[in-house]
């Protein structure tokens, strides 16, 4: 395995291990996000939490595409 392998399996690493802390966060956004709406929560309070999590998909989605090979067939 050269260097350059090496370090790209490095960083594959790290975005796998954000891929799954974000998707974690975004579950959990949903879930309170249920909970606020269920309840009658404030209405400011979910749009943000929903602001959050919508940035949380696109944070998963470009670390998606980093991992995912780009293979034009």
């Amino acid at each position: 395995m050269t260097q350059h392998s090496s370090e790209k399996m490095k960083t594959e690493d790290v975005l796998r291990v954000e891929l799954a802390t974000f998707r974690r966060e975004h579950r959990d956004l949903d879930e309170a996000i249920s909970a606020l709406q269920a309840t009658g929560g404030d209405a400011l309070t979910i749009r943000r939490l929903k602001k959050q999590k919508l940035a949380l998909k696109d944070k998963i989605a470009a670390i998606e595409d980093r991992i995912t090979p780009d293979i034009i067939a």
